[in-house]
């Protein structure tokens, strides 16, 4: 690990960017996660002002672009206060140049957004007071035992509830959903997907329970106590999907996000088009384009280093190999796919060979195509995309695909 004062990296200047912001707190662990928190709340004002200061240390690395995103992730950012997240919100806008209008987006778990409150107003209408204005409202399952499996903090009642207020105050409402998981039956994953449309929401992200090494769901599995994964059921699951989200008019527009138009994530959009980015927080990845960082992992330390005035980041340099093979990665998952012309406009003829040398079997087994129709091509160019058989796979396909 290496410990910066920050980086500034040169030749962008003007353009646009996001801002994430990791909240590493969570009432309990999902058996699933591996992402970095702690249940433990004592350090969680020092981390909110540690959170604030990293914004002002940070704030030259952007090169004055304008920040169009603000993402409040986690853990569970539902957690902290109005006050709270007034307070990182404040902190931007003092430190950087933002648009008129930026997407602001606060993941949330249903049961604090049903919490008794004091105050007349809803929590709804606190968010939409500070600037929130989209929320991920994450409720994975809208059956009991689904969310004692996972270990969820919320109940299928609140999941509901909680919907049903949301939709009254917020029209950019995202909720997430997991497929994939043993033994649930097409028809039980069919009424999860009938419940979450009935409420009228306009995206939609949905993600295969995946085992995630030195997780509980782990090492239940390796003790016996919990069934394995089964990919065909997941691809299944995942194909029923599809079908379903294009029925209700949705967008499937990354293999894990569904969105009516106008209503695509504009926050995750710009890390799949490449714009950079800059995460703050323990744990928190940035990216610049030939260069990327990610802090610390741990919440002492990132609160350390940053009341010494410190970024605790470590700062990779990216090869054009690895720039390449990260394009090819993030625009085979999109309805954008990868531009030929920008492969061989950036990084030369010989990635564009290899490209179509390495996808020509992909071709073949029809998981993926080259097409130049009017939906899919930009600027009159060719683009590789994913079939729909080739969306499920899409990860093992574009790692074949890698100039190694």
């Amino acid at each position: 690990m290496s410990l910066s004062k920050g980086h500034s990296p040169s030749g962008r200047l003007g353009g646009a960017s996001g801002i994430y912001i990791h909240i590493p707190f969570c009432k309990q662990a999902c058996f699933y996660c591996d992402f970095h928190f702690s249940t433990s709340l004592k350090k969680k004002d020092e981390l909110i002002l540690a959170l604030a200061k990293e914004l002002a240390l940070r704030k030259g690395e952007l090169n004055n672009q304008t920040i169009e995103t603000i993402y409040f992730g986690g853990g569970t950012p539902s957690l902290l206060t109005i006050d709270e997240l007034q307070l990182l919100v404040d902190a931007v806008y003092k430190n950087y140049k933002v648009t008129e209008n930026p997407e602001i987006t606060l993941e949330a778990n249903p049961d604090d957004l049903l919490s008794v409150r004091a105050q007349s107003r809803t929590i709804f209408e606190d968010y939409k007071a500070i600037g929130i204005n989209r929320l991920s409202i994450g409720v994975q399952s809208f059956f009991e035992d689904d969310l004692k499996s996972m270990n969820r903090a919320h109940n299928a009642e609140e999941a509901k509830g909680c919907l049903e207020q949301a939709t009254k105050h917020f029209d950019n409402i995202t909720i997430d959903l997991i497929y994939g998981i043993p033994n649930m039956s097409l028809d039980k994953w069919n009424k999860n997907l009938d419940i979450a449309f009935s409420f009228g929401v306009n995206h939609l992200s949905s993600y295969a329970l995946t085992v995630e090494p030195k997780t509980a769901l782990d090492s239940f599995i390796k003790k016996g106590t919990y069934p394995p994964m089964d990919e065909n059921l997941a691809l299944q699951h995942f194909n029923h999907l599809v079908e379903k989200a294009t029925e209700q008019g949705f967008v499937h527009y990354e293999v894990s996000n569904f969105g009516k138009p106008d209503y695509f994530s504009k926050h995750n959009t710009s890390y799949w088009h490449g714009k950079p980015y800059l995460g703050i927080g323990p744990s928190a990845h940035s990216f610049y384009g030939s260069q990327r960082s990610w802090n610390v992992s741990n919440n002492t330390k990132y609160i350390q280093a940053i009341q010494n005035e410190t970024v605790p980041n470590t700062v990779e340099n990216l090869s054009k190999k690895d720039q390449y093979n990260e394009y090819v990665m993030t625009g085979l998952r999109t309805i954008w796919g990868v531009s030929l012309e920008k492969i061989e406009n950036e990084f030369g003829r010989e990635f564009l060979q290899h490209l179509k040398a390495s996808a020509e079997k992909y071709i073949n087994k029809e998981l993926l195509y080259v097409t130049s129709s009017d939906s899919t091509k930009e600027n009159g160019t060719e683009k590789l995309t994913t079939t729909q058989k080739g969306k499920f796979l899409v990860d093992g396909i574009a790692s074949e695909l890698f100039m190694i």
